[in-house]
């Protein structure tokens, strides 16, 4: 057989890809869908992802709700699962050069994540005890999930490579170990997040990440900020690592105030609203699920109450309106200026220098 060159793996389309499709056509929501087939959010998640198995009582549902025969939705499941043992198998062929490719090598090693290796194979098993797996086939099976994850969320027009996706991510795991938590207590991070909330009204994250962590280590939350490789366009992403401690990840990307402070609230709700066993993943090209909207909602009313949101929707364009009304609710005026021109009552160009601009300190 002859040896591959390129590891380029087309990563299976579970047929929530298709499901996600229709429902964008038909305009239903998730709540639509799910009172329609009569199934939990939570079955309906892993209908989608590809955890659960379309048998024929569920394709008969199907075919009611969305449309299509339910031979085509059996045929749809049928080819998910072989595309899925066709890729196990090719994998174990993969060899190290290849699986190397995919990666952004150069950016690893200059980031100081592994040390550069005189060959080929050498920087292979490097880079599989960066992440911590004996061989590519075990790496493959632990990360197949996520990649099915990503996969079913993917727009036409999504560029991230898994590999420096992974790569980032699994830094991201070694540094959050570097922070002591304690034990994830959901209602103590509930109780917490009015405290956060005068924190952004500081302008330098060296004065305000330290304390942000220490704050969010009590909860046994560890937040981390990780310049991303070239390659992946993540922004932001919140999961947990072990039953006892959650990661909320950053890149760079993030340069004012207004965004970096409603993604965090983004990734907490994310980790107080959602199952802790998903991986929710930010950037701007993936699809937007039910969750992400229900992260979105928490973090505006985090930032803005709602007992607030008409006063400020009406509030004069003019800047000592702005600056009072974010000192008056005690949040930065960047973060007012950002929702406003969410909302379209300010133009995009207009009052950005009242935003607060970061910069990231990096080794």
């Amino acid at each position: 057989m002859a040896e591959p060159t390129d590891f380029e793996p087309q990563w299976a389309s579970p047929p929530g890809g298709t499901i996600l499709d229709i429902l964008d056509e038909k305009g239903m929501s998730i709540e639509d869908f799910c009172a329609a087939m009569k199934t939990s959010e939570q079955m309906a998640s892993k209908l989608i992802s590809g955890d659960a198995e379309i048998d024929d009582k569920l394709a008969a549902k199907l075919q009611n709700v969305l449309g299509g025969s339910a031979a085509f939705w059996l045929r749809r499941e049928a080819q998910f699962r072989s595309d899925l043992e066709r890729l196990d198998k090719a994998i174990v062929e993969i060899k190290p050069k290849a699986w190397l490719s995919t990666f952004p090598v150069r950016d690893i090693v200059a980031f100081g994540w592994i040390e550069r290796a005189a060959d080929r194979a050498l920087q292979a098993d490097a880079l599989l005890r960066f992440f911590d797996m004996p061989s590519i086939p075990v790496w493959h099976q632990h990360y197949k999930m996520m990649a099915t994850a990503v996969a079913y969320r993917t727009s036409q027009t999504y560029e991230s490579k898994f590999g420096a996706l992974v790569a980032w991510l699994r830094q991201g795991e070694i540094e959050a170990e570097r922070i002591v938590c304690d034990t994830w207590n959901r209602e103590e991070l509930r109780s917490l997040i009015p405290k956060l909330r005068p924190l952004t009204r500081l302008k330098d994250p060296a004065t305000f990440l330290p304390e942000l962590q220490q704050l969010c280590a009590t909860c046994g939350v560890a937040v981390i900020i990780v310049r991303a490789p070239t390659g992946c366009r993540a922004s932001g992403a919140a999961r947990f690592v072990s039953s006892t401690k959650a990661v909320v990840q950053f890149s760079f990307r993030f340069r004012t105030d207004d965004h970096f402070w409603f993604s965090l609230f983004h990734e907490l709700g994310h980790l107080l609203l959602h199952d802790c066993s998903s991986i929710f993943l930010e950037e701007a090209d993936l699809i937007t699920t039910h969750e992400e909207d229900e992260a979105n909602e928490f973090a505006t009313q985090t930032l803005v109450p709602p007992a607030y949101q008409d006063e400020m929707l009406n509030l004069p364009a003019h800047y000592r309106a702005i600056m009072r009304f974010a000192k008056r609710i005690g949040i930065s005026h960047g973060i007012v200026v950002g929702q406003l021109q969410h909302y379209k009552v300010l133009a995009p160009n207009k009052f950005n220098s009242l935003k607060i601009r970061y910069s990231w300190v990096t080794e």
